[in-house]
């Protein structure tokens, strides 16, 4: 299915100058980071360009308006039936989102004329029209394959195909850094810092604080009461975000520059501010990357807080007859879990910020500029790495308990 999702990247839209696209990618950093998240697709403007940006953008929309709405608040109590209607708006969601975004990138070709006839009247109207369907159909068709892929593989199906479009990226990154510049020393050292830097990332996905639980319960039977308790823990992770508040960040953060880069030609104020703008918020400078670290830690907090309220912890332990030790059921453990997630994501913020600003400061040690090292490429490698592993091992032991019992 990696392989078919590969095929697809490589079918472009009709109509395309090429020589226009490649120049447009090099100097627009809002694109070249949606790029990421297609595999190159995007580059080529495949009809796979889009593609699982708009069906992950519906799941982050849908993960914030849960606690907010009502309505979504009783499905996401509801269990499995609760998860698969949720899941279910959330594909219908990612339809009208592909829509938005597909005719979005049609009209920066046009204005980067790399596409001609852009819009909804005349001669342009069924071009346009193919062009949007095509590539919605290609997001939901990546989509679908990813489902398919984790009800009958192994691992994360959405995960395995951005990681599949990250690693294809690597031959050539390698060549960038080795053919086009004779720093080799420096080279080294950035591939080493790139070691450790996993490394690192390992380390903080896999760090967890253990919250004991008692859990006791009477039980009555034969007209007798009977006490049954046991012991377990709660996992707090340092890193629960992932890599979401990255995404928002660096989104955020190249914004402004890339809107600036559309109104320096106006001329006169608006167009010296523009530039201005531009300069102070380009990648190759320091405000740049003390704003994604500022960013990048407002939004841990801020998306760690709203998910793990969602998850009632608290009320979930007093249903089942268990309380932290040393801790009264209810709101006094709530307010206990709260300050100690509060503490756990200090940690993970910091880490990630500084996982944000990585590139910058390997490009200022090793003075090598031609790779473009990017920290949430790396933090989704390592997040689905880790996790098809754990998923390979738990259908090693499954295999294996099956062989014993037989």
């Amino acid at each position: 299915m990696l392989a078919l999702y590969r095929l697809v990247a490589h079918i472009p839209i009709p109509g395309l100058d090429d020589a226009a696209l490649e120049n447009l990618f090099s100097n627009n950093q809002l694109l070249g980071f949606l790029d990421l998240f297609s595999g190159g697709a995007l580059r080529r403007m495949s009809i796979v360009a889009l593609g699982v940006f708009p069906y992950i953008t519906a799941s982050i929309i849908m993960q914030l308006l849960t606690p907010v709405i009502p309505t979504l608040q009783n499905m996401s109590r509801e269990g499995e039936a609760g998860r698969v209607k949720i899941n279910r708006i959330v594909h219908w969601a990612t339809v009208p989102i592909a829509f938005a975004q597909a005719f979005a990138q049609l009209v920066l070709l046009q204005q980067a004329n790399v596409l001609t006839n852009v819009g909804f009247t005349g001669d342009a109207l069924l071009p346009t029209i193919a062009a949007i369907l095509s590539m919605t159909a290609g997001t939901m068709f990546l989509v679908w394959l990813g489902e398919l892929i984790t009800e009958r593989g192994i691992g994360n199906g959405i995960s395995l195909i951005i990681f599949a479009g990250i690693v294809v990226g690597f031959p050539g990154l390698l060549a960038q850094g080795f053919l086009d510049r004779d720093n080799i020393i420096g080279v080294f050292f950035f591939a080493l810092i790139g070691v450790l830097i996993v490394a690192l990332i390992v380390v903080f996905n896999e760090a967890h604080r253990r919250i004991p639980v008692q859990y006791g319960r009477s039980i009555f039977r034969g007209g007798q009461m009977y006490r049954q308790s046991g012991s377990s823990y709660i996992p707090l992770r340092i890193n629960s975000a992932g890599m979401i508040p990255l995404i928002f960040a660096f989104s955020i953060v190249i914004l402004p520059g890339t809107v600036a880069q559309y109104l320096t030609s106006a001329g006169g104020f608006l167009g010296d501010l523009a530039g201005n703008l531009q300069v102070a918020l380009s990648p190759t400078g320091p405000i740049y990357w003390v704003l994604a670290f500022v960013l990048v830690v407002a939004f841990t907090f801020f998306y760690t807080l709203v998910v793990f309220q969602q998850q009632s912890i608290a009320e979930n332990l007093q249903r089942n007859g268990g309380f932290v030790l040393g801790i009264r059921p209810g709101r006094p453990t709530q307010d206990y879990l709260n300050r100690v997630i509060v503490r756990l994501t200090m940690g993970g913020a910091l880490f990630l910020g500084f996982i944000a600003i990585v590139p910058y400061l390997a490009s200022l040690v090793t003075n090598v500029e031609a790779i473009a090292l990017s920290s949430t490429s790396l933090l989704i490698m390592v997040g689905v790495g880790l996790d098809t592993l754990r998923q390979l091992e738990a259908q090693l032991m499954m295999r294996n308990y099956e062989g014993f019992m037989r």
